[in-house]
């Protein structure tokens, strides 16, 4: 439960709204703009650089081969959550607007998260193995399909998004040069990295929060707050709820559908529904530029956490269930 707790009231939200609060009300310009973007630029790097040295092939090797559960999880992740961006495009639009649509459209395309997938799962009793490949691959392959999708789902006025070749080679720079490096280097530096995760989380969070406070301070100076109004946040927020509420369902019932095991069916519903704030926030400043950044950050901010409330909830049944099965005789806390 104490677990389930820190994932559900953790610092890091709390520390975000207040840079949403500092970006607002002073948002970097002039020189102090070009400062925070070069750093930015670097903080990216090295988050990445951090990924990449965490990542332990024994993990990727001992999920690797439960390949049935790999395809349906990028399938959900890649098609199905696309899929119903795009379906939803008749409701969503009159109810968000363009900007804020486009958002939920790159929110729908974005990779998995790596982290907060094996932790619920390990909380949940799944299969932690497969949930680290399937996390993993999702983030390395949405480096090139992210872009490709961008492309192919945003029919955007020239300018506005930049070519899906010229995205794929700036967010192949910024992002999967630093990972492979970090990840080659992780024979020399892996120990240290394993040995202070800890701390390092913290840099990783930091790096976050620092792109977050660069690119709604460009949103805000281009008039991110006159055009979504408190009640449009409200409907966003809804609207996120109500696409988690569908993909956690759609991916429970694909899992048993399939015949995969209860482990298993674990592991797809979190590793399948989840869109990662890590890589998607790089992504929307490569990808994205003056006032369409901020409406393209806003549903994964908004989503990112909803995500992580309620799949700390669900971690907490789907153990109480398993332990329910392990202990027939024991009636089960609730």
């Amino acid at each position: 439960m104490l677990r389930a707790l820190r994932l559900l009231f953790d610092n890091f939200t709390l520390i975000l709204l207040g840079v949403v609060a500092v970006a607002t009300l002073l948002p970097a310009q002039g020189q102090g703009a070009v400062f925070f973007d070069v750093l930015t630029t670097a903080a990216i790097a090295l988050l990445f650089f951090m990924h990449g040295a965490k990542l332990s092939r024994q993990a990727i090797v001992a999920g690797a081969m439960h390949w049935r559960l790999h395809l349906l999880v990028f399938g959900c992740t890649f098609v199905m959550f696309p899929l119903i961006g795009v379906l939803l495009k008749p409701m969503l639009l009159p109810l968000l607007g363009e900007p804020l649509y486009i958002g939920m459209l790159f929110l729908c395309v974005l990779p998995g998260t790596v982290q907060s997938a094996i932790a619920f799962t390990s909380l949940a009793g799944g299969n932690v193995p497969a949930a680290v490949c399937s996390a993993s691959a999702s983030s390395i392959i949405g480096i090139v399909l992210t872009p490709l999708l961008v492309a192919a789902l945003l029919n955007m006025q020239a300018g506005e998004v930049v070519s899906p070749l010229d995205s794929i080679l700036s967010i192949s720079a910024q992002l999967l040069l630093p990972f492979m490096a970090g990840h080659l280097l992780r024979p020399v530096i892996g120990g240290f990295v394993d040995r202070n995760r800890g701390w390092l989380g913290r840099i990783d969070q930091g790096s976050i929060l620092l792109v977050v406070y660069t690119a709604l301070s460009a949103s805000v100076v281009d008039g991110l707050w006159q055009s979504v109004s408190v009640s449009k946040l409200m409907v966003l927020t809804a609207v996120c709820c109500m696409l988690l509420a569908l993909v956690l369902w759609l991916t429970a019932w694909l899992g048993r559908s399939l015949g995969f095991s209860r482990e298993d069916c674990i592991t797809i519903v979190f590793a399948g529904s989840k869109k990662s704030m890590a890589t998607g926030v790089p992504m929307a400043k490569v990808l994205f530029s003056g006032a369409m950044l901020g409406p393209a950050l806003l549903p994964l901010m908004l989503f990112h956490q909803i995500q992580l409330m309620v799949c700390a909830v669900l971690a907490q049944k789907y153990a109480r269930e398993g332990a329910a099965v392990l202990n027939p005789g024991r009636t089960p806390v609730p």
